[in-house]
């Protein structure tokens, strides 16, 4: 199925389905992050080992902020200011956080931390709303080609295994970069 509608989109994810959907700088595949068998799913499209992890994709600080109540004060205001204050056209920052004991195992991979964003792509943002919460969020490409940067080029690699919510993608021209936030430690430049 291809859609615009944001709703439908989010219904496919609610009903245990992938989607692949444009992000910030490239499109991802989706699904509800407490979904196993959709997220072994997104596995199997990517041909990607589950010990790597995923990112999670929020709309707000609000649908992650049981993620952030192991911060320090300083940190945490970090983390939101990054996600908050950023331009459409600036790079995005995924954060890790600590995963606590709420995050399932396959989507910090062999991870302690739990990789984070929340996002300012106003249809990602919609999607997460219209969810009611955070989703998977990792590149729409199998293992080793190039992330797909349109519809056309998701359908390419996954042809008609997945939903697709068609629409543009945001400002930046790279996708996020990956910092740890308790060590500071810049994961992807």
């Amino acid at each position: 199925m291809i859609t615009t509608s944001v709703a439908e989109a989010a219904d496919c994810l609610k009903k245990g389905q992938v989607l692949a959907y444009p992000t910030e700088a490239v499109w991802g595949l989706g699904c509800d992050p407490f979904n196993e068998k959709a997220f072994r799913e997104i596995l199997r499209l990517k041909q990607r080992p589950i010990e790597k992890g995923v990112i999670l994709l929020a709309a707000n600080v609000a649908q992650v902020e049981h993620l952030l109540t192991g911060l320090s004060p300083e940190i945490k205001e970090e983390v939101i200011a990054s996600w908050s204050r950023r331009s459409p056209a600036e790079r995005a920052t995924t954060w890790l956080l600590p995963a606590g004991g709420h995050i399932p195992s396959w989507i910090k991979g062999s991870h302690s931390k739990v990789a984070v964003r929340v996002t300012t792509h106003s249809l990602c943002a919609a999607l997460c709303h219209a969810f009611n919460g955070f989703i998977v969020s990792t590149s729409a490409n199998p293992a080793g080609l190039e992330p797909a940067r349109s519809l056309q080029e998701a359908s390419q690699y996954f042809a008609n295994e997945l939903n697709y919510l068609n629409g543009d993608l945001g400002l930046s021209q790279e996708p996020s970069k990956i910092i740890d936030a308790e060590t500071g430690e810049i994961i992807r430049a």
